[in-house]
């Protein structure tokens, strides 16, 4: 089994500042992090791994400074890390995004032999648009499952494979014919802590590097900030509430005060919720 898992460097979001002049996002200085979600996304490909062999690819595409995250990958048991770093790349948007990733992918296929399951996590903490992963099923032509909660069973023989998925409506069980590609929700799994002998082999490890060119890209137009057709007007940190938290004290009387103590402070309320609560 081979399976290929899509991670992304990201700001640790805990320490990303806006300027208060250029309303721009401050990024020197900040430490950058795997993708939290991504993580979930490498310890089920290492499980799928452990239970039925073959390989594990991790690949991301970013400046040369994802190396680090790609060795931190490598560190927690993964076969081999591929970077897809290039100037033409700069700027991307989700649309480019999979345009290159998936064309990376396809690469990786003839290298190392076609993957049966691309891995993602449901979405990235610096962009959230939960895009990426369904675009790059798209253009590979794979079936997607996503939002992923558990993987039930794989039969590598019929090439199937038995997931349950979180909707709206509750969960949902899906049998899917393979290769696919999966986006994996959160909570899904605990990341294992890598064994010194992986962690001694990814920092000896050598990432494969890829340019546009080496990753067989046949149109430079679709990638970066050119193929990028979303365009960002402004980016601005949400104004602090003047207003501070109201302290309601009750003391022995029953849960029914408050809500009519509420009231009387916020008049609107009532009718408020009368209007969200009309046709239930």
């Amino acid at each position: 089994m081979h399976i290929v898992v899509c991670m992304k460097q990201v700001p640790d979001s805990a320490q990303i500042r806006v300027h208060p002049v250029t309303n721009t996002i401050m990024r020197q200085g900040v430490p950058t992090i795997i993708n939290p979600y991504d993580l979930f996304a490498i310890e089920e490909a290492l499980r799928l791994r452990q239970q039925f062999g073959g390989e594990v690819t991790i690949l991301t595409m970013g400046p040369p400074s994802a190396e680090d995250s790609l060795r931190k990958a490598l560190s927690f048991g993964a076969d081999r890390a591929v970077l897809l770093t290039d100037r033409f790349f700069a700027g991307a948007d989700t649309l480019a995004t999979t345009y290159a990733l998936a064309t990376a992918i396809r690469k990786i296929g003839k290298e190392f032999g076609p993957p049966d399951i691309v891995f993602t996590g449901k979405q990235t903490i610096d962009g959230d648009t939960a895009q990426v992963g369904p675009g790059v099923a798209k253009r590979l032509g794979l079936i997607q499952l996503t939002y992923v909660s558990h993987i039930d069973k794989v039969d590598l023989d019929a090439g199937l494979i038995d997931v349950e998925r979180r909707s709206e409506g509750g969960v949902q069980k899906l049998r899917s014919k393979m290769p696919c590609l999966i986006s994996i929700l959160e909570g899904v799994n605990e990341m294992r802590i890598g064994s010194l002998t992986d962690a001694l082999k990814a920092a000896r490890a050598t990432i494969i590097k890829w340019s546009a060119q080496d990753a067989g890209v046949e149109d430079i137009a679709k990638c970066g900030l050119r193929g990028s057709p979303t365009i960002v007007k402004r980016v601005f940190a949400p104004k602090p509430r003047a207003e501070r938290a109201e302290f309601i004290e009750l003391g022995d009387k029953p849960g029914d005060a408050f809500v009519e103590e509420l009231f009387k402070r916020r008049p609107k309320l009532e009718s408020e919720l009368e209007q969200l609560t009309r046709g239930y």
